[in-house]
């Protein structure tokens, strides 16, 4: 299978000729594999990268060692806080890794700047992604101050899980995006699977009850 490349994304469909040609000249590609690191904090951003298949994953860390994950870049999305990087001349903020097999097109600064000047479409995918991480990371913010951490993995669970209800993901993954730690989850599944909300397996969740999931009538303190 010939593998995905930039041109697979609907933002450069409209480009100009030129601004196409400027596109193929300059950008890269690289394959990064589960767990793999692609940035970290106070690292130089070379320019805009967008995800062409896989996921990444956008996480900070505490003192302490616990990671909790801001955002993920999922197919055709790009990493708002790598353009805030690049326009700004900052460094990177945060962690990146890939959540699986993840292909990923890098368009360097120079190149990325030029099309952002000369072609509407870029202008207008950038604002737009820009738009959309404020309104992810708000409702973030909303979710850890309002909801409680069994809520907020029921929460996790419910926008995660795929068409069939389901999720691969393990324990220690999930405590990752919560930013708590594996004990405190494996004793909230062990709650939700006492309630039949969920079926728990090895590196796999499946719901049962998605309404009641939803509801914050089954949250228990801890």
């Amino acid at each position: 299978m010939r593998p995905a490349e930039i041109d697979s994304l609907g933002l450069f469909h409209l480009l100009s000729p030129a601004g196409r040609e400027l596109l193929r000249q300059g950008v890269q590609y690289a394959e990064c594999n589960p767990g793999s690191p692609i940035l970290h904090p106070g690292q130089s951003v070379s320019g805009a990268y967008f995800v062409l298949c896989g996921r990444l994953r956008v996480y900070t860390m505490a003192p302490d060692g616990t990671a909790a994950t801001l955002y993920f870049i999922d197919p055709g999305e790009t990493c708002v806080f790598a353009l805030n990087s690049l326009f700004n001349d900052l460094r990177y903020p945060a962690w990146v890794a890939a959540e699986k097999a993840t292909r990923v097109a890098l368009i360097p600064g120079p190149t990325y700047r030029r099309l952002f000047q000369g072609e509407p479409g870029v202008q207008d995918a950038t604002v737009s992604a820009l738009s959309t991480l404020v309104f992810r990371l708000m409702g973030a913010l909303e979710e850890v101050h309002a909801c409680h951490l069994d809520q907020r993995l029921s929460n996790f669970l419910l926008t995660h899980a795929n068409g069939e209800g389901e999720i691969r993901i393990t324990q220690q993954q999930l405590a990752d995006h919560l930013g708590t730690t594996r004990e405190v989850i494996a004793r909230l599944m062990q709650g939700l699977v006492a309630k039949k909300l969920v079926v728990s397996g090895r590196g796999r969740i499946r719901l049962l009850d998605s309404n009641s999931l939803a509801s914050p009538g089954h949250k228990s303190l801890i």
